[in-house]
């Protein structure tokens, strides 16, 4: 839902003039359902209705409108298993008030944060662990006092807000802050992502009554396409116990300098972009080896253990089983554009591959919610799969993400008798309702096993691997529409057969307690049995794993010894508090209940880490303001691919617009009016700022699709030395944001040209500079301006290191 924050503005214009204007632009069968709201001047100041993410409008206020967060890095070390992590937050004041900043960022979902500092000037102030509700009122209280203080608090467990108070003009304040991860190798390749920016969160929630661990979903965004004001750095010191083969970054241009065989550091090439999308590493060992054995740590008080065992090589099924699949995809406004075009090439991959004996039902939701047959799943036929592909491809995005009913709808359809069910989901995961969610799916799902697949650059992985682990099956995370393929068929070969099932863990002569998990879940992928726990006394004894493969019964026996403990396995005592705390949130949370807020709490002072109920806040002794203080919200950019239909509501489809209320609010026609002229400035599909199309089509399984666009891409002339080759696939990156340009031309009633042609000039590196030249006259500006940005920013390989001239052809 749209909110726009302005500091300043005058109040202007009339109910009826708003009226008059959404009538025109959107027509009277398009109006809301929910109506829209006067305008700020016919209406009292009053409080948002719901906890909704808004844009910032900054105005010509210097002593307010300077953005706090200078920079953002975060420096990463990498031995064997176990990645520590350090990020660095500076806060610069350059206005001429006193501030404080609050700044919603991102974490690891498997993130055990440990430690915090801040420094002003000299000063070093370590950061104490306290229960939460006592670490915010030490932090108030030392606002009011005019000492300058930090305080970190968890709102999910990917999700963290950082608070610095009394920030004197001309300060520079660093906030550091460390955590520890576990690593585990996939397919026998090794993945590290260090999530950058917290997406928008749909929410319907009243703000007034709202706990404190919701109120952090209202927060302002940048418009799309605009860079972080702060910058953005990264390395990552990577030591190997085995040869690397294989490291590449699919998320970030990277500069990579090796020291060894079994060690390389890795930097962003360039930090003033990338803060906006996860970055994401990947590599692999010689002989595609992964770390696994049995590692202890005999520590004062308690001894601790980790096991990495190894599972067995996957095999082809003998005979296939039939089965159901329910696909549910998500439609919203914050899928609009380049998401939702890797959704349906997902699910395009996926569904034209089912086989005959299959049946498969399809649920689309955004305020909505649209089922292909509602009497129960159709026969996986070609006609259906065209039926239930043409459905999906209809569907442009728009709407809040009304991710429950739509999940309560979905898991009562009716059963196929005879099959086993599997539940595809696609979305990016922005919502709230985590917690409810999974415990929705753990009461209702059954027999099936839930399959997610997380879409885009940043997307909530939190929520994507909370629903894997509450459906007991495997999270997928698809970074664009060039990854839709190889997930799908990770997808497809993963459900065939699990690798390993039924397994059960015996400890015959080794005395270990609260391990976790405390039962493991069947193995659908190649990645290490990992077990967390604690032991008494010596070590000796076996650890025997046992399970069902598909060739028979699997058993494994790991010996228990002296020479694995060692002090430095220390960072086990964090990871295996770290998995109990999120074992206890995933089960206990919904409940409300005591015993689980408080045994969460005891373990998170106990092990110093971050908690729902534990924070971590620092006190500068020195006193150096007078307590006023300036509050500013660090506006947070849009993620990459994310159109402003993320935070606008979802356009016509169940629209609400809101506009912060108060004194220098602005007016809420101004802010429509904004809105609308940032969406004819180009299409969402390439970086227009959110408003669709006047005439979408509703959300409703009947009714005929609109004419769709599938445009292909031909290499012209190329003058240089790379190979067209090279080209075409480079282009192809961005076809899906090329088609949703011609789309929303198309939906805006504009007649497309038969080709449109193209110049592309790059430099020595394969940039293209400057904006690409269109040689074919067009009769829409925003589609020229939607292609333009569609392929700004692009990088081709081999340019041979000289400039070069590209010219391509984009057939409708």
């Amino acid at each position: 839902m749209l909110k726009n924050q302005t500091l300043t503005g005058p109040r202007q214009t009339s109910a009826k003039v708003i009226l008059i204007l959404a009538l025109l632009v959107f027509g009277l069968t398009n109006v809301a359902a929910r109506p829209l709201p006067p305008p700020e001047a016919d209406r009292p100041a009053a409080p948002d209705q719901t906890l909704s993410p808004y844009f910032v409008v900054l105005g010509e206020d210097t002593e307010k409108d300077t953005l706090p967060l200078k920079s953002t890095r975060a420096d990463v070390k990498i031995a064997g298993v176990v990645a520590e992590v350090t990020v660095t937050q500076v806060y610069r004041n350059q206005g001429k008030k006193t501030l404080e900043a609050i700044y919603v960022f991102p974490g690891s979902t498997r993130a055990a944060v440990h430690a915090m500092r801040m420094t002003i000037g000299e000063r070093v102030v370590a950061a104490e662990i306290m229960e939460r509700h006592k670490a915010r009122q030490t932090y108030e209280d030392a606002k009011s006092q005019g000492k300058t203080t930090s305080l970190l608090e968890q709102q999910r467990p990917n999700v963290f807000q950082m608070n610095v108070a009394n920030i004197l003009p001309g300060d520079e304040v660093k906030v550091e802050l460390k955590y520890l991860e576990l690593l585990a190798a996939r397919d026998q390749v090794y993945e590290f992502v260090y999530p950058t920016v917290v997406g928008p969160r749909y929410s319907n929630q009243a703000a007034a009554g709202a706990p404190d661990t919701e109120k952090w979903v209202e927060n302002p965004y940048l418009h799309q396409g605009q860079a972080p004001p702060y910058t953005f750095g990264l390395k990552v010191d990577l030591n190997t116990g085995v040869p690397i083969a294989k490291l590449s970054s699919p998320s970030h241009a990277v500069g990579v300098r090796y020291s060894g065989p079994r060690a390389a550091v890795i930097t962003l090439k360039d930090e003033t972009t990338g803060g906006n999308k996860d970055f994401v590493l990947r590599y692999s060992l010689a002989g595609n080896q992964i770390d696994t054995g049995l590692l202890l740590y005999p520590g004062r008080e308690e001894n601790f253990f980790l096991l990495m065992l190894e599972p067995p090589k996957e095999v082809a099924a003998k005979a296939a089983v039939p089965r159901e699949y329910i696909f549910i995809v998500d439609v919203s406004g914050s899928m609009h554009g380049f998401p939702l075009d890797t959704a349906k090439a997902l699910m395009r991959d996926i569904i034209s591959r089912l086989k005959p004996q299959d049946f498969m039902n399809v649920l689309l939701f955004e305020s909505g919610a649209a089922v292909l047959s509602e009497s129960g799943s159709l026969p996986a036929s070609q006609a259906n799969k065209e039926e239930a592909l043409a459905f999906i491809q209809a569907r442009p995005g728009g709407g809040g993400t009304e991710i429950l009913p739509a999940f309560k709808r979905a898991l009562a359809l009716p059963r196929t008798p005879n099959t086993s069910r599997i539940v595809v989901v696609a979305t990016d995961g922005y919502v709230h309702v985590e917690p409810q969610l999974f415990e929705l799916i753990r009461q209702n799902l059954g027999a099936a096993n839930l399959f997610p697949f997380g879409i885009g650059t940043s997307v909530n992985r939190h929520l994507i691997e909370g629903m894997a682990r509450a459906g007991m099956g495997e999270p997928f995370v698809v970074l664009g529409p060039g990854e839709a393929a190889q997930q799908a068929e990770r997808f497809r070969r993963y459900i065939a057969n699990p690798v390993l099932t039924q397994i059960q863990v015996a400890f015959p002569g080794f005395s270990a307690y609260e391990v976790e998990p405390a039962k493991v879940p069947d193995l659908f992928s190649l990645r290490p049995i990992t077990l967390l726990g604690k032991y008494r006394g010596s070590p000796g004894g076996d650890i025997v794993v046992s399970g069902k493969t598909a060739q028979g019964d699997f058993r494994q026996t790991v010996k228990v010894g002296e020479g694995q403990a060692s002090p430095a396995n220390s960072p086990l005592r964090l990871l295996w508090a770290r998995q109990r705390i999120r074992q206890l949130v995933d089960a206990g949370r919904l409940e409300k209940g005591d015993a689980t807020a408080k045994e969460v709490t005891q373990l998170g002072l106990k092990y110093s880490l971050m908690t729902p109920y534990t924070s971590f806040v620092a006190v500068d002794k020195i006193k150096r303001g007078d307590g006023q203080v300036v509050t500013v919200k660090q506006p947070l950019p849009l993620p990459a691919g994310v159109s402003d239909l993320a935070v606008g509501g979802g356009g016509p489809r169940g629209m609400a617009w809101k506009a912060k209320a108060g004194p220098g609010a602005g007016s809420y026609q101004s802010h429509y009016l904004a809105a609308r002229e940032a969406f004819d400035a180009g299409s969402s599909g390439g970086g227009g700022r959110g408003l669709p199309p006047p005439s979408p089509m509703p959300l409703s399984p009947s009714g005929p699709p609109a004419a769709k666009v599938s445009p292909t891409l031909q290499v012209v002339q190329v003058q240089g030395q790379l190979d067209p080759a090279d080209i075409k696939k480079a282009l192809e990156e961005r076809l899906a944001q090329l088609t949703s340009c011609g789309q929303a031309a198309r939906d805006r009633g504009v007649k497309l040209p038969p080709e449109i042609i193209f110049h592309l000039a790059l430099d020595a590196a394969g940039r293209v500079t400057g904006p690409p030249r269109l040689k074919t006259p067009l009769q829409d500006d925003a589609l020229g301006k939607c292609l333009v940005q569609a392929l700004q920013g692009l990088r081709f390989p081999n340019p041979g290191k000289q400039a070069a001239l590209v010219t391509v052809k984009l057939v409708f």
